[in-house]
């Protein structure tokens, strides 16, 4: 069971540290010239900047996440649920990034397969800890 948290907390600390400098990037300049990107990414999106990208990428992928992780190191009694509630959120982000930009990097996979597995091991660790 305490592998589960770790495991949890660990790819938690991954997805942090890969959303915040992107997050802070896209929200120094909003027009993602800074971080290589056009807002022509953005043609097929309802959105016109990538403010509100920065925002979610910041706060939930990058800060939540942090705290998603702690929480986890820890074995909090919530840590499933927000492992679920983060890996779900960052499974939809990244399928509706891809509906509206496409598959432009190795990147988005990748953290698919991560929200996959946080959602897999918050539901796990929710079950495990319901039994005891």
């Amino acid at each position: 069971m305490k592998k589960l948290y770790y495991i949890l907390g660990s790819l938690q600390v991954f997805t942090a540290i890969g959303a915040i400098p992107a997050g802070i990037g896209y929200l120094m300049d909003t027009s993602g010239k800074v971080m290589g990107a056009s807002t022509e990414l953005l043609a097929g999106s309802p959105l016109k900047s990538f403010l509100l990208p920065g925002l979610f990428l910041v706060l939930i992928n990058g800060l939540a996440n942090l705290a998603g992780a702690y929480l986890s190191f820890t074995r909090n009694k919530y840590a499933g649920y927000i492992g679920l509630i983060l890996g779900i959120l960052l499974t939809l982000w990244i399928i509706i990034q891809v509906a509206w930009i496409s598959l432009i990097s190795f990147l988005q996979p990748l953290f698919l397969v991560i929200g996959l597995v946080n959602t897999y091991l918050g539901w796990k660790i929710i079950r495990t800890v319901s039994r005891s």
